[in-house]
């Protein structure tokens, strides 16, 4: 048997195998950054208290030496979309039942040198399957070679896969990511796609690579820029930016949209808020 010909039953737990693999993985590489006196706050939740719909595993560590909070969130639901929900999502008209895996992680920095930093990838399931996902920062200093050096990383990651890749996930990534009320984007961008279901097999493999991509580049942004120096007028700025972080999140953002229609985890959807934001 090979992945063209598996069932979606198969496919569905391959992928969200993958996902909590990468979860332990990236919560692993964090505490060996922070150091083992730090650790997470794991919260267990389920999707239904009456009925097997699944759950998922959040987990946030506060009050770092490099991050203020970073969460890192492992889902696997499944059950039946609401009549609103079904008109909404791709293959909802064909029936109201779905499922759904992905890990999502948001890194809000202590050093306002550091980026604020996103990423998730996910497998939904209604009458057909998609990945979706992204990777983006959100800096509030700017950086030009920073910027230059994360764009290259992922053009590079991309080709590996298919040369028209890059511009069409940047080009998407900085369309979503963007503050209409404003005027102006969340950050510098990234790559962020949706609804891929060419060839099961490579659009995994795929997103298996922007997972590991991310954790090589929050690595070396962290790496590099950890101990440079800031003052409180950087981090004012810090958190002015991380209130429109909190603006698109709660206004645009289609994973908030979808926990919240789908009766996720209130907690968890909500991960992505930073511990401290401003408004002037």
């Amino acid at each position: 048997m090979t992945l063209k010909t598996m069932d979606k039953n198969i496919k569905f737990k391959i992928a969200s195998n993958w996902f909590k693999i990468l979860q332990e993985i990236i919560c692993y590489e964090i505490i060996k950054l922070e150091g083992k006196n730090k650790s997470f706050e794991i919260k267990k939740w389920k999707r239904s208290k009456k009925l097997d719909e699944g759950g998922g595993e959040s987990r946030i560590l506060r009050n770092g030496k490099i991050f203020d909070k970073v969460g890192v969130n492992f889902s696997k639901v499944y059950g039946k979309l609401s009549n609103a929900f079904m008109e909404k999502i791709p293959g909802g008209k064909k029936g109201s039942s779905f499922r759904a895996s992905g890990i999502s992680i948001v890194m809000h920095m202590k050093n306002p040198n550091l980026p604020a930093m996103h990423f998730n990838t996910r497998y939904i399931f209604t009458s057909y399957g998609w990945f979706g996902g992204g990777i983006d920062i959100t800096p509030s200093i700017n950086d030009g070679l920073e910027k230059k050096w994360y764009h290259k990383e992922l053009k590079k990651m991309c080709n590996r896969h298919n040369k028209n890749f890059y511009k069409k996930y940047k080009k998407w990534c900085d369309d979503y990511f963007y503050l209409p009320h404003r005027s102006e984007p969340r950050g510098v961008g990234g790559i962020f796609f949706d609804y891929k279901n060419q060839n099961w097999e490579k659009d995994f493999r795929f997103v298996k690579d922007v997972g590991l991509t991310f954790k090589y580049i929050f690595q070396k942004i962290i790496k590099n820029k950890i101990n440079k120096k800031w003052n409180k007028n950087d981090k004012n700025k810090q958190f002015i930016k991380r209130g429109r972080y909190v603006e698109f999140n709660l206004l645009y953002d289609r994973g908030t949209k979808f926990g919240l229609e789908t009766k996720g985890n209130i907690d968890a959807i909500l991960m992505s808020l930073p511990p401290i934001a401003k408004w002037k």
